[in-house]
């Protein structure tokens, strides 16, 4: 099986590969991914960013092949229980081409918009056990046991832990795929790393004083891949996930579903809005069928819909946000939280006296990241680099960029409002943030 990826150039999925693709790649809750859009909101901001997350789990399998080529010569050192089979490989392809089908609409900011939501991992779990779905069923026809095993590898458990790392850890095929397809796609150069080099630099080592076995980078020749791939995941954090703008329209959003909530907990459900939607607003978990019947096309039908609607305060949210009418966004000084809240208080007394609700339209905003983040003490989870006459030594400790964005926060909160009350809020919190 031949595709055409304009990330990675000539994809092939070759012998067992091709069987399980061509299998997975007919199931509707695979097709569904074409309606999910990778970056959610970002293409407000950045107009090529409307690849979906269909284009990120081929990327993520293409990967996942390219990585397992790789390792299968060099496990000759390795103990025979903790070598690839068949059986491993086939699972750990199949997770990395499934391992976003939990995503909801909008990407991540889906499930951070609804109460009490299930985080897109335990969804994706769900789909892949759930005996009434079509992956469930192919997975089965492979081997019974099959959609089990693949969903312990999306959540980071095998008995070959390497394998598991490599598809949820701090270096998985997901990250690998989706910095060089997210700044391709926005036609950004900050995800652009060497994955070639990467991959070559990977080699089995065993933890000193223990019987585990990781996936390690070899030698000095490693350093400047890896040092690449996380100052490139840092970068597409503060530059493009981060975006001031985009950040602004996930506020927009919170501010519809939360007027959406409200109806819907007072008997009046807005019309047209989807069962899962209208289930997961108050609370209550929709089925698999109800969340997997959902998708980016549904809900951006539904805010059409509400757009039109009776109620006046979700027609102007929804409308704002099909116009492309963003809340606008002030930086706040990092570290201050008590300004934070005086900036968030001023900024509700200005939209309050223009006659809007503050609670639906003025946001206190935190982007946060750990750039490079890095267990302490003798757990083998983290990265770890093989050095020549060196004891295994973790990759914070060898590299020196990375000693210093070790389990750093990077923290960026930011005030947004209403873009007509810019002038009015903006003189209003000038005191406060200087």
């Amino acid at each position: 099986m031949l595709l055409r990826d304009p990330v990675h150039g000539l994809v092939a999925y070759e012998g067992d590969f091709e069987k399980v693709a061509l299998a997975l790649l007919d199931t509707r809750e695979v097709q569904r991914l074409r309606r999910i859009r990778q970056l959610g909101l970002t293409s407000l901001v950045f107009p090529g960013a409307e690849h979906s997350r269909f284009a990120h789990a081929l990327g993520a399998a293409h990967v996942m092949t390219r990585l397992l080529d790789h390792v299968g010569p060099r496990q000759a050192d390795l103990p025979p229980s903790l070598r690839l089979d068949p059986t491993h490989a086939r699972d750990a392809f199949a997770a990395a081409m499934l391992h976003d089908l939990g995503h909801g609409p909008f990407s991540h900011l889906f499930e951070e918009v609804m109460p009490s939501a299930r985080p897109h991992e335990e969804w994706t779990t769900a789909i892949l056990t759930d005996p009434g779905t079509q992956v469930n069923a192919v997975l089965r026809s492979f081997d019974p046991e099959m959609p089990a095993r693949v969903a312990s590898l999306i959540e980071g458990e095998h008995p070959v832990p390497w394998l598991a790392t490599a598809v949820s850890g701090t270096l998985d095929v997901d990250r690998c795929d989706y910095l060089l397809r997210d700044s391709h796609m926005t036609g950004v150069a900050y995800g652009n790393y060497d994955l070639d080099w990467l991959l070559r630099s990977l080699a089995f080592a065993k933890l000193e004083g223990s019987d585990e076995w990781v996936l390690a980078i070899e030698g000095r020749k490693g350093l400047p891949p890896i040092e690449g791939f996380f100052l490139a995941r840092h970068f597409m954090y503060q530059q493009v996930y981060h975006h001031k703008a985009t950040r602004g329209a996930e506020c927009l959003v919170r501010g519809i579903f939360k007027r959406a909530a409200e109806l819907v907990r007072e008997g009046a459900t807005p019309e047209h809005t989807p069962e899962a939607i209208a289930r997961a607003v108050v609370g209550d978990p929709p089925s698999v069928e109800a969340y997997i019947a959902l998708d980016d096309a549904r809900l951006e039908h539904c805010l059409s819909c509400w757009e039109k609607g009776s109620d006046a305060v979700l027609a102007d949210l929804a409308g704002r946000f099909r116009a492309r009418a963003l809340p606008k966004t002030v930086p706040l000084p990092e570290g201050e939280p008590a300004k934070w809240e005086e900036a968030r208080a001023r900024a509700c007394d200005v939209v309050r006296a223009m006659g809007l609700r503050p609670d639906l339209h003025v946001w206190l905003d935190i982007a946060e990241d750990v750039p490079y983040a890095e267990p302490a003490g003798p757990s083998s989870e983290g990265l770890w680099v093989t050095l020549r006459h060196r004891p295994l030594t973790r990759l914070g400790d060898i590299s020196f960029a990375l000693e210093r964005l070790r389990n750093v926060a990077v923290v960026r909160p930011r005030l947004c409002f209403p873009r007509e009350a810019r002038d009015a809020v903006l003189a209003a919190v000038e005191p406060v943030i200087g």
